[in-house]
């Protein structure tokens, strides 16, 4: 979306039927087996879906009845799932990226606190997001969750606990089943395509009413929360946001939410994307991630001084943020695709400045009270994982004030035009990764070194696709 300085979002009410928010209690999560066992039958749930996010983000795991689920039955999946691309493949080995020779189990221990329904499906159906163990039961280091839980845990040492509130960013489009054709924008109820420059437009959700009721349906069902739904600049581009609040959770809702929005969309007949930049000449799709942190004691903004002014906490977040984020951007731009949306003068930041209120910078302060002082990072793209975005943002401001990093001087200015401050493309971002000692302590070696690999192997598959530029200007040409 286009930099508005002073603007305030206009909002749909995207429950306007409802005249108290749902009690999500009642709708998800329970405390133990118990429990779940009765809150399966009560909803007489056929089936259990038990799921957990690879690499990628995508839902891997296993589907089994009710009364299977609840007897103590051992789920496992190969630990291969971790090593594979988003095209399925497996990338050469290197000094720092191994295969386990036996492609041993990992453990599914479900988290019962995220048992919820899945309302998309005919047959009475649940799911559960499940955490992954080794066969000691140990955490395995190197899997989304838990490497979020391990900078958590960085922070729960020092009695503090980050709050988080992602915005999520993405595109409706026409069916389409031949990837050699660009995407479009799909018909609204008005029977036409809508077009760019609908920012905020009413009457471009309305377009999509049928569809929006189902997704806002589809959440509460689940117990997730949707706080505003926006339309952005893009075609058919819209916004979730989602409230603020335990970075876990707030993953989950974020992993769950685009399973949710994808089948919403499926049902009319529509695709719903998440890539960073489906659409050649229209704007990128976000994660923005805006982060706060308070103390455990009493709940008081780390961020903010009794007298209401800022803390040298802050400004030290927004220093790690600057130096560390760039290093750690491909978790945040994990794909080829990612670094299209990273140009210059598409409403996207290229640079890793701050400012209070300008949205043109990768670090902005919104205008706030002391007790609701925050930073949003506006680099993440909605193509990320959301365990490793909101791990690697989180990690780089912690460091930042481990090593009381002052950040440079705020800018006022435009700085989303001219030069690029970032790495340009997926290989650079993830050679900066590898490079930055101080990622093993927050990540871990082995995620490092898993994920570079991953990284690299998916960058030789896209080598192997001959693009529409290639044909156009080298057929005839050279």
């Amino acid at each position: 979306m286009a930099p508005k300085k002073n603007a305030l979002k206009p909002v749909r009410n995207v429950s306007p039927k409802k005249s108290t928010p749902p009690d999500p209690g009642s709708l998800r999560g329970v405390a133990d087996w118990k429990e779940a066992a009765s809150w399966l039958r009560a909803r007489g749930i056929e089936d259990v879906e038990c799921i957990t996010p690879d690499l990628a983000g995508v839902p891997r795991g296993k589907m089994m009845p009710s009364s299977k689920f609840t007897s103590n039955t051992s789920l496992a999946l190969p630990s291969a799932i971790y090593r594979h691309t988003i095209s399925g493949e497996y990338p050469a080995e290197t000094d720092s990226f191994r295969y386990e020779p036996r492609d041993s189990d990992l453990k599914l221990t479900p988290d019962l606190s995220t048992l919820s329904v899945v309302p998309w499906e005919t047959d009475p159906t649940a799911q559960v997001i499940c955490d992954v163990v080794n066969a000691d039961g140990g955490e395995v280091s190197y899997t989304p969750r838990n490497v979020l839980k391990r900078v958590l845990e960085l922070y729960d040492r020092r009695g503090w606990k980050p709050i988080v509130a992602p915005e999520i960013e993405f595109y409706l489009v026409a069916k389409n089943d031949d990837p050699d054709y660009p995407l479009r924008p799909p018909k609204g109820r008005s029977g036409r395509s809508i077009l760019g420059g609908q920012g905020y437009s009413i009457a471009g959700i309305n377009e999509f009413d049928e569809l929006i009721d189902d997704i806002y349906h589809f959440s509460e069902k689940q117990g997730l929360e949707i706080d505003t739904l926006i339309h952005e600049e893009g075609p058919a581009q819209l916004e979730i946001n989602l409230r603020h609040g335990n970075p876990i959770e707030l993953a989950d809702q974020v992993f769950l939410f685009k399973r949710t929005i994808r089948e919403a969309a499926m049902k009319h007949d529509i695709y719903a994307t998440f890539m960073a930049k489906p659409m050649q000449g229209q704007p990128g799709s976000a994660m923005h991630i805006h982060q706060s942190v308070v103390r455990l004691d009493d709940g008081s903004n780390v961020f903010s001084n009794r007298d209401g002014s800022a803390s040298k906490e802050f400004f030290h977040f927004i220093g790690g943020l600057q130096k560390y984020v760039p290093s750690a951007l491909s978790m945040l731009a994990p794909y080829v695709n990612s670094y299209r949306r990273l140009t210059p003068d598409m409403s996207c930041p290229v640079n890793n400045a701050w400012g209070y209120d300008n949205r043109t910078t990768a670090f902005r302060v919104p205008v706030s009270d002391p007790q609701a002082r925050r930073v949003e990072n506006r680099l993440p793209s909605s193509d990320a994982n959301p365990y490793l975005a909101l791990a690697a943002s989180l990690a780089a401001g912690l460091l930042g004030i481990m090593k009381e990093i002052e950040p440079t001087a705020p800018t006022e200015d435009s700085a989303n035009e001219g030069s690029i401050d970032l790495p340009r493309g997926l290989l650079e971002a993830v050679a900066l990764m590898e490079d930055e000692p101080a990622f093993e302590e927050v990540f871990g070696k082995e995620f490092i070194g898993l994920y570079a690999g991953v990284k690299r192997g998916e960058f030789e598959t896209f080598m192997q696709v001959i693009s529409p530029w290639e044909r156009e200007f080298l057929l005839l040409n050279v």
